[in-house]
Formats: C-alpha cells, structure tokens, sequence
C-alpha cells in the first residue's frame, strides 16, 4: 500500500510531539492506577477482579474508551483539511487507504501505550508477592486494545466527514456513545423497528463480545473476528469519505 509506513511513522511521532496526547495519557494512567486501588480495596485485595475492572467492568474504562480515540483522531483529517494540507496530501503519490490505515494504526499504538499501564500495575503487585492471573490479563489487554482499534475507527470516520477538529471530537464521541447504548435499548422498542434494531443490536453489541471472552480469559476466535470486520469496516468508510474529498478537490 503506497505510503503507508511514511504516513504512520509522520502521524505516530506527532502524537507523541503533541501536548495534548500527553496531557491524555498521563490522565488515563492516573485515572487507571487510582481505578486499581479502589478496586483492590473495594474487593478486599480480589486481584483479578482488580484488573477486571479496569479492563471492562468499570464505568471509567468505558468512558475513557468513549473520549479518548476521538480526542486523539480528530485532527487526523479534519485539521489538515481546516488548515489546507489535505487537498496536497490527497494530491501526493499515497493512496487513501494508506492514508486512513497510517493514521489509525498510530493512534492504535498511541492507545496500546496507553493500555500497556495495567500489566505494569500487574507486575508491581508479582514484585509485592500477589501473583494476578497473567493469561486473563493478557486477553484483557488484547480486548482494550481492539475496543481501541473499533473506537478509533469510528473517530477516523468522524474526521473525515468533517472540518473541523472539535466537530470531529464531538461526532466521534456519539458515534462511541450510540454503538454501545444501541444494544442496550433495542429491545424496549416493539414492532418492525424494534425488531430490525434487535438484528442490528446483536451484531453491534461490543460489551458482551468483550466480555464473554477477553474478560473470562478465554480467547474466542469468533469475537476477534467481530472487532476486527467491524473496525475494518468503519475504516472502509472513512477512506471512501476521503476518496470524495479527492474528487471535489
């Protein structure tokens, strides 16, 4: 694919240059270390249950899920449109699935830093002498980051459709919220809505595809695939939104 590893290695190093992801990741590693405490001692020293918590259960896991990606992709594409660098990215010799797919996967790995705090946490506790269970820790690690990966999708798609970077924050953030209630509340409605909604709820329901594997600390190949198609799909859609941006430009 033409100009991917430019287009990742360019956007990965200015989010590390960039106040603002820093500002981000310092927040959400407070956020998770002040998370496994209360949860240790919440749980009387469950230490699994800890990092449970962390890693899906908790309301502060989702609402960094919601925030985050679309704080980091925002500007992947709206601000070089809103600053004029777009129309010479679109120009140059880098096709637009490189473009999309260079951006997401630095914000990904920006987020799998972020993530890579909580078998950090992990091996504090070995080092005091409570062992967590290490095969559980790795899958729900793997579960963040492919919640991530999907979330940061829907910001890429966000991004492209707007502009304007706060814009694409705040599309990228109901994008987030409507893919997790969707599920949830498809099944208060009745008749044909609610049934076609039920249909679309079970294919779209992240929460328990996350955790009825990665949480349990049992990997199911079915539910990596979910995340996967999904993401793949959103990011399908971001790069067709560019490709029109290329021919009105």
């Amino acid at each position: 694919m033409s100009g991917f590893r430019a287009i990742f290695q360019r956007e990965l190093t200015g989010l590390f240059l960039t106040p603002l992801a820093w500002v981000l990741l310092v927040a959400a590693i407070c956020l998770n270390g002040f998370m496994v405490v209360a949860a240790l001692m919440g749980s009387g020293g469950d230490v699994d249950g800890a990092f449970n918590y962390m890693l899906g259960t908790s309301g502060a896991y989702w609402m960094l899920m919601i925030s985050l990606p679309p704080l980091l992709t925002m500007r992947t594409i709206s601000e070089e449109s809103k600053g004029g660098q777009l129309e010479f990215l679109l120009t140059a010799p880098v096709t637009d699935g490189a473009v999309i797919l260079g951006k997401h996967l630095a914000v990904v790995v920006f987020l799998s830093v972020l993530w890579a705090v909580v078998p950090i946490y992990g091996l504090t506790l070995e080092l005091l002498g409570v062992s967590p269970d290490w095969g559980q820790m790795a899958l729900g690690y793997l579960g963040a980051v492919l919640v991530s990966a999907l979330f940061s999708a829907l910001g890429m798609v966000a991004s492209a459709l707007s502009s304007t970077p706060l814009l694409a924050a705040f599309l990228g953030f109901i994008f987030n919220i409507a893919l997790l209630v969707l599920p949830m509340g498809a099944g208060s409605l009745g008749g044909t809505v609610g049934r076609a909604l039920n249909a679309l709820a079970g294919k779209l329901d992240v929460l328990t595809h996350l955790q009825l594997s990665f949480m349990r600390g049992a990997l199911d190949s079915a539910d990596v695939i979910f995340f996967l198609a999904w993401t793949g799909l959103f990011l399908f859609a971001a790069t067709r939104i560019v490709e029109g941006r290329r021919m009105w430009s």
